[in-house]
């Protein structure tokens, strides 16, 4: 039987490649080609059909790397052809590349209207459906030379932007292989989808099973039927062979798949931003022609940047968009502005992705989205429920954590339970693809896979051609159609992910619970690599937070003129950046050198609102008005307010103590060593050194990076087995602002200061480095003698605690984790801190002191050297800041970590600034945070203000308003009040407002001022 079945699928499969699926578009005329070759970057589609072509033929070489070359196609279908329907059949150099992954092309009629785009799986254009004979016809073909980055793990420069017009001077990447006209013979399309299906759905089936022989007869018969020599007119005779396995239904407890098409598109990864907009308008302009093919076809899109990039850049495909969301075809998803990365976008950035989303398909299309939809992040932080069900989102679905290479997930249809005890309804498709063709062998996997059969027999699988785009094909839906009710296989029914989750809801109400962060066991290093990139979003959504701040206190206080419009862009911009393959460091050169521009932009644009707003608040005057935008107050300004004052103290002189340096304050007595290393780090007020008998802080390490593959993505395991510590430095010098260390290492240096502040806790570690290094990690080392059983590390609106142990498979997966401004360690009564401006990637492990005690080491990762895809990356110059903070609870954690990232301000002035807004907790022990200050979008002018309990306790607290209040409501993320019960946590009495808050409960409070 064995051998039986493996020669019938060989068979299937040369048959099927040899003649039958040739003989689909068998009666073909060659067609006319010519050519004209853009100078440069795309250029509009009027001036393309203007330009002056060369003819060409087939074996014509074009496409210099990201250039683009315009074909104009003509044609005139024969006479003898009338009645039959005619497509043109194009090969523009495809290979076997995936679709979005190489070449690609866009079709226009001369009028310069859409047709549908071309992409290996996709290379056909429907000329007539039943031809009258004698039509003349003329496309032009976009077509974009796409470097095929894909095939392999190489480093390449290819990933560069190219020197235009000198970068069409390069080497062709691809040669025209076809250009015909050709009959499309139903029969036998028809019969190719017959056996591609029933021959997956045989090689899926177990040896044993009986449906199995039958279709391997059935195939076996249908192939003796098909005459090799007139395929065409042996078609139907085959295809009658197959109708009676074809019409065998399924059985009624058969797994139930809900089928919606999809196309995952990166923004950037492989390809820079402008040529996403071209692969959005292709994948679109392929699904609403096939929605026009097949009523009942429903496809999604999940990012409201691309239908705004449509708007704005191509308003045909995005009155296509408009008229297929009417009639229910074109579904909107997501409720995002971009799929995220979630591990490091900010928490009031997570928000905005919200926001921006949810308002764009709101007032575009009048649809208030219901799903979270993002299945290709590299992670997903505890604080998402919360903020799912604060924007409305009532489902959340990803497929990335199949990806695990350590532990499989246990669930694919539970409850996601955040950090404050929000519950998420939350599916993972089991197909383990985003990118499903509706295969049998995906079928199979997806019934096999599925964890959660008994309870639940309903799953959901996207299909179509992404992450370069695509989407769906007429091929996976006449697979669809196949088998909707077929023997042997799932049941697939095409419709929306909104019906499937109320049907998976309905079902399996009392899903398990899964708590905390979903943590991918994979790409941790998209938590380090392209530093600049990091830099860039993390001081962006900083400025962003004073620029609505101080432009907020202006406008009540001076009737300074609120930037709506330029924040509202501004904002846009840094949420763009915040896409999976951009913030994370994976993609090509070009991206990240761009979005290193796009911060350089929209830093200076901030710097300037910022700026104008602070004046206008110190009013004249040469005095130095200092700012103060953190949630907390610090030497003597108030949180969110300003003081005229002397320039600040510039800090600890070091002191030298024979051949060490010190640093002491009164409360904490740093040592260091001759090598630049911190020998000591003693906390006066407690009596207590932190760092274990012998041992060095801030040590530097330098490892071995070369992960078994996905290099910008990956740090595996095994980088721990080689080390190098730099303890040599070639200079320690005692200066006014602090103790500098110099350190030479390969063709690299690097420039430390570190300095202590009075009254302070914390070191301040300012590093500055010429990194030259390639495929390396540099980390930066804290001993510490405690024993902390687990790690307290930021994440949006509050902190995640972490096992320290690897008791488990499950902790040990964990050994590189994300932090945002703090990471704390601690035993009951005392612990340290490390803060920083720019790093999330985190280590913390535990040792034994001799005595047997225990200690504790965090580690921060501060840059690498991937090779793959950009084999320059993060090689050049830096600077980034973290501190060591010695003896801190974590409240302590919490304040410093927003100081390092919100430094003061000065501007030349006069007047002190009452803040805006202040809140004082009922206990010393609370913690409630401003997180945002910042007029309502409605430009109503009521002041809006998101805060939140960050020590993870419940807590009582006032909110007061430097301006007179007429009323306050809690309204959901979107600024919209909240239902009678929901919108509780906020209570107007008098001229204060009264919280009470749950364990970290964002609450956004809506201050309506009242006329004075």
């Amino acid at each position: 039987m064995h051998d039986n079945r493996r020669l019938t699928e060989q068979r299937l499969d040369r048959v099927l490649s040899r003649r039958i699926r040739p003989a689909v578009h068998a009666e073909c005329v060659p067609l006319e080609v010519a050519v004209w070759d853009a100078p440069g970057e795309p250029v509009p589609v009027g001036e393309a059909l203007a330009a002056p072509y060369r003819p060409v033929g087939v074996g014509h070489r074009w496409g210099p790397p990201w250039s683009t070359s315009w074909f104009r196609i003509t044609g005139r279908v024969p006479e003898e052809w009338a009645g039959r329907r005619v497509e043109a059949v194009l090969d523009l150099g495809f290979a076997k590349a995936d679709p979005g992954m190489s070449a690609e092309g866009l079709v226009h009629r001369a009028d310069g209207t859409l047709v549908k785009a071309l992409n290996p799986r996709n290379a056909w254009l429907p000329v007539a459906e039943a031809a009258v004979g004698g039509e003349e016809f003329t496309f032009y073909i976009e077509a974009a030379a796409n470097p095929a980055l894909l095939e392999s793990f190489d480093p390449t420069h290819l990933g560069g932007r190219p020197d235009w017009p000198a970068g069409t001077g390069a080497d062709p990447l691809y040669q025209v292989l076809r250009a015909d006209l050709a009959v499309f013979d139903r029969e036998v399309w028809e019969l190719v989808q017959d056996l591609d299906v029933l021959g997956e759905l045989m090689h899926a089936l177990p040896e044993d099973s009986p449906r199995r022989r039958q279709l391997l007869t059935a195939i076996e018969r249908a192939l003796d039927a098909v005459d090799l020599r007139d395929v065409a007119g042996s078609a139907p005779a085959a295809r009658a062979v197959l109708r009676p396995a074809l019409d065998a239904r399924a059985a009624p407890s058969s797994h139930r798949i809900s089928a919606v098409g999809h196309a995952h598109i990166d923004t950037a990864w492989l390809w820079p931003l402008r040529e996403s907009v071209r692969k959005v308008t292709r994948t679109v302009a392929n699904v609403t022609q096939l929605m026009d093919d097949h009523p009942d076809f429903r496809f999604v899109m999940s990012q409201a940047q691309h239908l705004a990039w449509l708007k704005e850049q191509r308003p045909e495909v995005y009155a296509r968009v408009r008229e297929k969301v009417t009639e229910g075809q074109f579904l909107l998803v997501g409720s995002l502005w971009v799929e995220p990365d979630t591990n490091l976008t900010g928490g009031e950035a997570l928000v905005r992705q919200l926001v921006h989303g949810k308002r764009f398909y709101l007032a575009e299309f009048g649809v208030d989205t219901e799903e979270m939809w993002l299945p290709d992040t590299f992670g997903y932080n505890a604080a998402m429920p919360q903020l799912m069900k604060l924007a409305g989102v009532r489902w959340f679905l990803t497929q990335k954590i199949s990806w695990n290479t350590t532990n499989k997930f246990p669930h694919h249809t539970f409850w996601w339970e955040g950090i404050d005890g929000t519950r998420m309804f939350t599916h993972f498709p089991p197909v383990d693809a985003y990118n499903a063709e509706l295969t049998g062998t995906e079928l199979a996997h997806a019934v096999r896979n599925f964890q959660d059969k008994g309870p639940a027999n309903s799953s959901l699988l996207p299909f179509g051609y992404g992450d370069g785009g695509g989407g769906p094909t007429r091929e996976m839906l006449a697979r669809a159609e196949r088998v909707a009710d077929l023997d042997g296989s799932a049941r697939v029914v095409l419709e929306s992910p909104a019906q499937f989750f109320e049907r998976a809801h309905a079902e399996y109400p009392d899903a398990p619970v899964w708590v905390g962060e979903l943590y991918l066991e994979l790409h941790r290093g998209t938590l380090t690599s392209q530093l600049r990139t990091k830099q860039g979003n993390r001081r962006s959504e900083h400025l962003l937070r004073e620029a609505e701040l101080w432009a907020a206190t202006a406008a009540i206080r001076t009737g300074f003129a609120y930037p709506y419009q330029e924040l509202d862009r501004l904002w846009k911009t840094v949420l763009l950046h915040q896409f999976h393959d951009i913030l994370p460091g994976s993609s090509i050169a070009w991206v990240h050198r761009e979005a290193e521009e796009a911060y350089a932009e929209v830093t200076a644009e901030l710097a300037g609102i910022v700026g104008a707003a602070q004046r206008a608040l110190a009013g004249p005057g040469e005095q130095e008005v200092v700012f103060n935008a953190s949630p907390f107050a610090r030497d003597g300004i108030p949180a969110f307010g300003a003081l005229p004052r002397p320039a600040a103290d510039a800090g600890v002189v070091p002191e030298a103590v024979g051949d060490r340096l010190v640093l002491d304050n009164g409360l904490v007595r740093v040592v260091v060593d001759g090598r630049g290393l911190v020998t000591s780090a003693y906390d006066r007020t407690a009596g207590r050194e932190a760092l274990p008998p012998g041992a060095v802080a801030n040590l530097l390490q330098l490892h071995q990076d070369f992960p078994n593959e996905w290099d910008a993505w990956d740090i595996d395991a095994f980088y721990r087995n080689t080390v190098r510590d730099l303890v040599d430095a070639e200079s320690v010098t005692a200066t006014a602002e602090g103790i500098r260390v110099v350190r030479r290492f390969g063709d690299s240096r690097i420039v430390q200061l570190l300095s202590l502040g009075e009254g302070s806790r914390r070191l301040d570690v300012d590093t500055q480095i010429d990194w030259q290094e390639r495929e390396t990690l540099l980390k930066a080392a804290f001993p510490l003698d405690l024993r902390a059983d687990h790690s307290s590390a930021e994440i949006p609106f509050g902190h995640v605690q972490r096992p320290t142990h690897t008791n488990t498979s499950w902790e040990a997966a964990k050994f590189e984790i994300c932090a945002h401004r703090f990471l704390h360690v601690g035993e009951p009564g005392w612990g340290a801190a490390l803060v920083n401006d720019s790093t999330y990637g985190h280590e913390v492990t535990r040792d034994v002191r001799p005595d047997g005690g225990s200690t504790t080491t965090v580690r921060l990762t501060l840059l690498r050297a991937a090779s793959y895809p950009d084999p320059d990356a993060d090689r050049g110059h830096h600077r980034l800041r973290y501190g060591f903070v010695i003896g801190a609870e974590l409240t302590d954690a919490v304040r410093e970590g927003y100081a390092v990232n919100l430094p003061e301000r000065a501007v030349p002035g006069a007047a002190p600034v009452e803040p805006l807004v202040a809140v004082v907790e009922d206990a010393v022990e609370d913690l409630v945070v401003v997180e945002a200050v910042k007029l309502a979008d409605d430009e109503s002018g009521d002041v809006v203000v998101r805060l939140y309990e960050a020590r993870g306790a419940r807590t009582t607290a006032v909110l007061t308003a430097g301006f007179p209040l007429a009323s306050v409501a809690v309204t959901d993320l979107l600024e919209r009040p909240l239902g009678e019960g929901a919108g509780a946590g906020a209570e107007l009495d008098g001229d204060v407002v009264r919280l009470t808050l749950r364990p970290f409960q964002i609450l956004t409070v809506r201050l309506l001022p009242r006329p004075r």
